[in-house]
Formats: structure tokens, C-alpha cells, sequence
């Protein structure tokens, strides 16, 4: 071959006009209306319209992985096995002190509010003070709602345990609390939508107590979902990250636009990950409170740090210095002017 045409073979080979091979963009979700904007852009995309994979260009390539726990999505990040993926405040929290704050960083904000104690509706809870010798049950061990629900407890003088105390807080996968609390074993459950509105609906439960109303300092907002980034992924694909979130605000802005388009493709991509959709008036409810948001709403993080180090799930209070790295998100803002977040 001359070496004219074996140059011209080789700039082609690796050009990005070329043949060149795609860079692999791995992002995770868990199947929940929390999470909508990355089960909405994997439904998108399962269907051919990926929202992403238009606006990140041909030479990306995006590959979705579903979680079914906070845990499992910061496993893999930290192993190097996804790149982002939406979670929740204490996974990116623990994962991040995990690491000793060198392997994750939170982004942007994906969903806040949607939390709520609920209570039977037969009386047995009327008063605060009531919730002494009664049966609280929480997601997980150290969840979000678990650390809120001890930490409320224990802003009523009550003193809580991992273990025990002066009331029991029991961590009880949602499912497994919905039929407890219909059969009158829990008295109360602190938990997140669409399970708030499951209880409410299926298990004639009533609400007691919004999340949003012990967060007075933040308007009634508190972090729900995060999107968060491995540090590996800000540092070596730092363009990339911003065209992705830049594509994560509009979906946002396009979300809460088109609610109803927005909950259809929701629905539609749950059913396909779980082989079993969310009813309609449930997923009504449950929308309500709910705000789908690109603000991670720093104050509030700070404030669960806090909440879990009193629970005794954090030894010290954490450096949390390192572990938001909005650059990219307030570079987005400001190219479309947008507000700021919060600070």
C-alpha cells in the first residue's frame, strides 16, 4: 500500500468520523417513579427515541442498568462498572466516605420531596406522644427514610436505638409493609412514594406527617435523588458529563411540561422492568408529591449527614467538602439562564 493511501486509512480508522468504536455511556436506575428521569430516558430509548443518545451524538453510546437498591447502583459505581446513575442522598453519603471522599461526586439533583409518615387511621396514633411503645417501620437499615424517621423520633425526646428504645423502628422492605400494615401488625411506616400512596389507598392508612414540613429552612425541599458521577468519569469525560447533564435538565424541564406523556412512559418502562406497572391513581398521587428537579439541594444532604451521625450510623461527622461537583450543572444553568440552585 503507498503510504499516502495507508495514512488516509488510519487518520479514517481513528477519527471520530471514522469507524472508530463508540464511547460507552453506563448509567443506572432503579424501576421507581423517584427516578423518573432515568426510567423515562431508558423507556426513550428502549423504544428507539433515546433522549440522551440524540443529544450526546452518534459516537455515544448508552447503556442502562437497573438497581433494585441504593447499595448495589454504589457498588458498582465504585467497582468502575457504571459511569452515573440516580440514587438516593445516604447511598451517594456512604459511598462517599466509603472512598474517603476520592471516588464520588453528586452532580445534579434528580427528584425531591415524596416522603410521609403514615399512620393506621384507627386511632391508636392521634399525638405525637403517641408513637412511644408503637411499631415504625422504615425502608432499610441507615436508608433515607429510616435516618428521618429515627431522627424525627428523636427531635419528640424519645430516645431510639438501633435496636430499640422507646419506640421500635423496624426496617421492612416496602412490599413487605404494605401487607403488615394491613393486617394492623405496624402501627406507622415511614416511607417514599408510590408506597406512601399504596398505604394510603390499598391500606385505608393516613397520613400524620408530609416530610416537606420539617424542612422549613429549604422551602419544604429536601433531596430525594441524586445523579452522581464516579470521579473517574468528571475527570477523563468532563465534556461528555456536561452535554449529559445539560440533556438531564431538559428531560427536567420536558417532564414536568408533559406530565401526563411523561407518567405513560414512566409506566410503561416499570412495567417492562418489573413485569407489573403502578396504577393509575396511584401513580396520580404519588406524582403530587413529588417535584422532579435538577437542584441536588445542597442544605438538605448536609443536614442528613447530620441525622445519621446522631442515629449512630456515621461514627464522625463527615467531610463533605469534596462531594458535590456542580461546575457542569451551574455551567448549563447559566448557558440557558436558568436560576441558580440552592446553595
Amino acid at each position: 500500500m503507498h503510504l499516502g493511501t495507508l495514512a488516509l486509512a488510519l487518520v479514517c480508522l481513528f477519527s471520530p468520523s471514522g469507524n472508530a468504536e463508540k464511547v460507552k455511556l453506563r448509567v443506572g436506575h432503579f424501576p421507581n417513579v423517584t427516578h423518573a428521569q432515568g426510567v423515562i430516558a431508558h423507556g426513550l430509548s428502549r423504544a428507539g427515541k433515546g433522549w440522551f443518545e440524540e443529544r450526546l451524538g452518534k459516537d455515544v453510546e448508552i447503556e442502562w442498568f437497573v438497581y433494585n437498591a441504593g447499595p448495589s447502583a454504589m457498588e458498582a459505581l465504585l467497582a468502575g462498572s457504571i459511569d452515573l446513575t440516580y440514587v438516593g442522598p445516604n447511598p451517594a453519603l456512604n459511598a462517599h466516605i466509603k472512598s474517603e471522599g476520592d471516588e464520588v461526586r453528586i452532580v445534579a439533583g434528580a427528584c425531591s420531596g415524596g416522603a410521609a409518615l403514615v399512620v393506621q387511621n384507627d386511632g391508636r396514633i392521634k399525638a405525637d406522644a403517641d408513637f412511644k411503645g408503637k411499631k415504625i417501620a422504615t425502608p432499610q437499615l441507615g436508608n433515607t427514610q429510616d435516618v428521618a424517621a429515627r431522627a424525627w423520633l428523636a427531635s419528640q425526646g424519645m430516645r431510639i436505638t438501633q435496636t430499640g428504645g422507646d419506640a421500635m423502628v423496624i426496617p421492612t422492605a416496602n412490599p413487605d409493609q404494605l401487607a403488615l400494615f394491613q393486617k394492623g401488625d405496624l402501627d406507622a411506616v415511614w416511607t417514599v412514594e408510590p408506597w406512601v400512596s399504596r398505604l394510603e389507598r390499598e391500606a385505608k392508612g393516613k397520613v400524620y406527617l408530609e416530610e416537606g414540613s420539617l424542612w422549613k429552612e429549604t422551602g419544604g425541599k429536601y433531596v430525594t435523588v441524586h445523579l452522581v458521577s464516579s470521579v473517574k468519569f468528571v475527570k477523563e469525560r468532563a465534556e461528555l458529563l456536561e452535554k449529559f447533564i445539560a440533556a438531564h435538565v431538559e428531560l427536567t424541564q420536558w417532564i414536568n411540561a408533559n406530565p401526563d406523556e411523561a407518567k405513560r412512559v414512566l409506566n410503561t418502562e416499570i412495567e417492562a422492568e418489573t413485569k407489573s406497572s403502578i396504577a393509575r391513581e396511584i401513580l396520580d398521587s404519588a406524582w403530587k408529591r413529588l417535584e422532579i428537579t435538577y437542584d441536588p439541594i445542597r442544605p438538605s444532604l448536609l443536614k442528613c449527614a447530620e441525622s445519621a451521625h446522631a442515629a449512630g450510623f456515621l461514627d464522625e461527622k463527615p467531610d463533605l467538602s469534596k462531594i458535590y461537583e456542580l461546575r457542569f450543572l451551574t455551567s448549563v444553568l447559566t448557558q440557558k439562564k436558568l436560576p441558580e440552585i440552592l446553595k
